[in-house]
């Protein structure tokens, strides 16, 4: 675990790391490897203070893309680890090195205070949205807002307004890919949902699954 920043009287801490690679397949012929995220921090910039999700290394490249957008220039953006077109799924090292990289990446990104204002990196690191539901949420289209997004990250499909209602009082569901998953915010209270809100959350959690890009070695 890197900590993005110390805790000198009221300097806010960041803590984040990436690691547990794991292979998932598309298909038989197509396969990519995604990371493990995980974030600690008592900033006020953060809806949740403690997170994990899983991105692979194309959502990586995304996000440092619209990152350079959104800052207009005004911000040199860290670089990722460069695409190796050797890069192999049994590379233990090959792997790690990448780890590593993707690490300084969010590392060194955390520590601009224009690029923590931006909702899609928010997104991208406290939420399951695929890239085109993070572009959409970040612009307004749609039902939920990104604080809802985050809020509301881990939670499973729901098939009726009564499951939503009794699934909102847990923190992250046993479905998460890790246990450190376990959202340590307190319970949600007072549950007041209508039927657009329901709809909204519906709509977060079952569309929530990546954008299926082609996947070679080299976008791995």
């Amino acid at each position: 675990m890197r900590k993005v920043s110390e805790n000198t009287g009221n300097q806010p801490v960041v803590s984040v790391w990436v690691r547990d690679p794991r292979i998932r397949k598309n298909d038989f012929w197509h396969a990519y490897i995604d990371y493990e995220i995980c974030l600690h921090t008592d900033s006020v910039c953060f809806t949740k203070k403690i997170s994990s999700v899983r991105r692979r290394f194309s959502e990586f490249v995304w996000l440092r893309q619209k990152l350079q957008e959104n800052s207009m220039l005004m911000v040199q953006l860290p670089e990722l680890p460069p695409k190796n077109p050797f890069f192999s799924l049994n590379n233990a090292q090959q792997i790690t090195e990448r780890m590593k990289g993707l690490q300084t990446f969010l590392e060194q990104t955390l520590q601009c205070p224009l690029l923590l204002s931006d909702s899609l990196l928010h997104l991208f690191l406290q939420s399951q949205l695929s890239v085109s539901k993070m572009q959409a949420c970040a612009a307004g289209r749609t039902h939920y807002s990104v604080a809802q997004a985050v809020k509301h990250c881990g939670l499973r499909r729901f098939h009726s307004e009564e499951d939503l209602k009794k699934d909102l009082s847990m923190s992250c569901d046993s479905d998460s890919d890790s246990s450190e998953c376990r959202d340590p915010e307190p319970r949600i209270k007072d549950l007041a949902l209508n039927k657009a809100a329901s709809t909204a959350l519906l709509d977060l959690k079952g569309t929530s699954q990546e954008e299926n890009f082609s996947c070679t070695s080299e976008s791995t």
